[in-house]
Formats: C-alpha cells, structure tokens, sequence
C-alpha cells in the first residue's frame, strides 16, 4: 500500500536550495562543528580520534542519560535515541498500530505526524486548531466528540508547528486527563520545547505516563543537520517493542552524531538562548511588516517557537490558492513561504520561519515586491 505524497518536503526540494530567499524554514540558526565543539570546550582531535563501530541500539548511556535530565519523571531507560526525529514518528505509529485503529492528530501539523498513521490503520480523524480573532485555540468539545473505543493516539505537536499556539496549563491538563480517563496514548511530538517566549511549558512525559514524547536537537538548538534526536517512552513493554522495529529500520544510532549531540546537550541552554534572542528580533520585524501590509494578511503571533502561520487574503494576491501563489513567489522572486496544504491545512495559510538571522533581508525583498505590487495596483 502506497503512503501520501510527502507535500512539505517535495515543496522545499524544489526551493529551498536554489533560492535565494528562504522565509519558511521551521529551524534555527545554525552553527559549524568546529564552533560547537568549542562552545562545549571539546576538540576536533577528540572528534577525529571516534570509533566509527556500531553502537548500542537504544542509544549510547551517556547521552540518554544527558537527555533524561531535560525531564522529572523518566530515567535514561526510558530514553530512545533515534538516528532522525522522524524515524520516532514511523517507529512509533508501527509500534502502536494495528487496521482496526483510529488516531485523533491535531491540524494543521507536519506530515508525517499524520500520513504514517493513515497508512497504518482505520482513520486519522483531525482535530483542527482554531483561527480564533488574535490568535490560535484548541476546541476540546470537538476532541471529546472523536475520541471511541476505536481511538488508540491522540498526536499533538507543542510548541505547535506551524502556528506558534502553546497550550495553558489547564488546557493541557484537561488533554491528559481525557487521555488517561480513555486510555489512549498521547504522542507529543515537542521538538520545539525551549523556545517558550514566557513560562515554558512541561512535557508530557512528566504528566502522563501513556505519553510518547519525541524531542531532538534540530528547531530550537539549531542543529537540523546532526539528525539528532530521541523518544521518551516510560512503558517498558512499549519501548522494548519499539526498539525491536528500529532494528529493522536504522539498527543503532551514529558514533558521530551521538559524540556532537552530547557535546551539545552540555551547551542546550545557550545554544537555546541564542535561537530565543533571534526569533525575538525576528519577531519585531513581523510587527511592523504585518503592519505595513494589513490589507494582505491576517497576523497570529505565536506565543512559542520558531513558525508563525499567516492567513493570506487571497483576493489582494490574485491567486486563488496559497499554493499557487507561493510557487510563483519562488519561481519568480525567489522568495519562498510554505503552503498550508502542505501541512493538511485550508489554502489560504503560509508558514513564515522566524528562527534565522537571514529573516531581514528576505521579509526585505518579499517587502520588495509587495510594495511594487501595490504601487502598480494603488
């Protein structure tokens, strides 16, 4: 049986290389190894002198016992270190699944936090976000109204990608809660935790116990190309099940990115603190262009993260979907932005990236061409 069309990462294979101006990326601003390894006091002899062997296939007992720090209630046993986050989200949906389930997956969200479940079982029923006036709401009498024996995983994303909603303390109470009184598994995909722009939120594997947390190192330290990440999974039985099918998939993690992810672990909260500071100034710089331009959008600030999702007014675009319309920006201006479809959305949203410092000078050129734009029009 064949899976959906990957719409998110076929889109940014035909942009996100060969343009210039990239307004939708979801990760941070970078960083060398060379400069990582010295913000960690390390060296690149102590890289260069690695073991390149196979390694443990839970993950090496350092590093997880580095990452059960970021959390109260797991141990480094609970702790699965991946070879890439999204392996996690096919370990986990093969793990869980079976034809007869069903999976509740909040809308709109990264694709394959959706399609692996729909290749796997019954239905993947969406729980949407709602465009509330100011910004982004959870409707939980539309979650209580889908949950049935049949519901085996409620899949949430916080901070949320793409609009920046995090939940309230009691709200994400309240979604345990009905987790625990219906004894489903919670996946919580919390790649973006760190980048609260208040109060940090907790994680769900601290408040749940059926809860399978995925996290990693490339939105908020800004290391997408270490392929970092890892799964939380306090369930023994659950986790030994997940491991045997991550020997049919990757085996082990690599000796190379689990020595650069422990070094960076010993740094997250700089490196964390670094990707908050651009985000901040990025964000300022949303401000005044939104302002500049009401006519053309309607603004949600997210309250987390490095993503906003932007509602375009579609009539002042000339397009008749954001789809269209982006392809032309990229094509023609070289400008890229990031289609709601893609992320299973309505077509008149786009994602903005807020989290590189190279944010200015392409809102500059997409300023560019607005005004032109308007100019023409007025």
């Amino acid at each position: 049986m064949k899976i959906e069309p990957f719409l998110t990462e076929q889109f940014f294979s035909q942009y996100e290389f060969s343009s210039p101006h990239m307004l939708a990326s979801s990760d941070c601003e970078t960083i060398s190894i060379g400069k990582l390894l010295h913000l960690a006091g390390a060296t690149l002899e102590e890289l260069g002198g690695l073991n390149l062997g196979y390694t443990e296939s839970q993950g090496d007992p350092r590093l997880r016992s580095e990452i059960s720090k970021m959390y109260s209630e797991p141990t480094a046993e609970d702790v699965v270190v991946l070879t890439s986050p999204v392996e996690g989200i096919y370990l986990a949906m093969q793990t869980l699944l079976e034809p007869q389930d069903e999976v509740i997956a909040l809308r709109p969200g990264y694709d394959a936090l959706n399609n692996v479940a729909r290749h796997l079982c019954q239905q993947v029923i969406p729980w949407s976000l709602v465009a509330g006036k100011e910004q982004w709401e959870l409707d939980f009498d539309q979650l209580e109204s889908m949950i049935s024996p049949k519901t085996r995983i409620i899949v949430v994303n916080f901070p949320h990608n793409p609009t920046g909603f995090i939940p309230s303390t009691t709200e994400f109470d309240h979604l345990i809660k009905l987790a625990r009184e219906n004894n489903i598994w919670l996946f919580c995909d919390e790649i973006y935790r760190g980048l609260e722009f208040d109060t940090p939120i907790p994680s769900a594997a601290d408040r749940y116990e059926k809860s399978i947390v995925l996290s990693g190192l490339s939105k908020t330290y800004g290391l997408p190309g270490l392929r970092a990440g890892w799964l939380i999974i306090r369930d023994a039985e659950l986790r030994n099940e997940l491991i045997n099918w991550k020997h049919y998939t990757t085996i082990c993690p690599a000796a190379p990115t689990e020595f650069l992810a422990h070094k960076a672990l010993l740094v997250k909260d700089k490196l964390a603190e670094r990707s908050k500071t651009i985000i901040q100034q990025n964000l300022k710089l949303c401000e005044s262009f939104f302002a500049r331009f009401p006519e053309h959008f309607i603004w949600r600030r997210p309250q987390a993260g490095s993503v906003a999702f932007v509602e375009l007014n579609l009539k002042e675009t000339g397009f008749d979907s954001a789809t269209s319309y982006c392809h032309q920006l990229a094509q023609n201006h070289g400008i890229v932005l990031l289609p709601g479809r893609c992320l299973g959305f309505d077509d008149h949203y786009v994602r903005f990236g807020i989290g590189k410092k190279s944010f200015e000078s392409a809102l500059e050129a997409y300023s560019a061409v607005l005004s032109e734009i308007k100019s023409k029009t007025g």
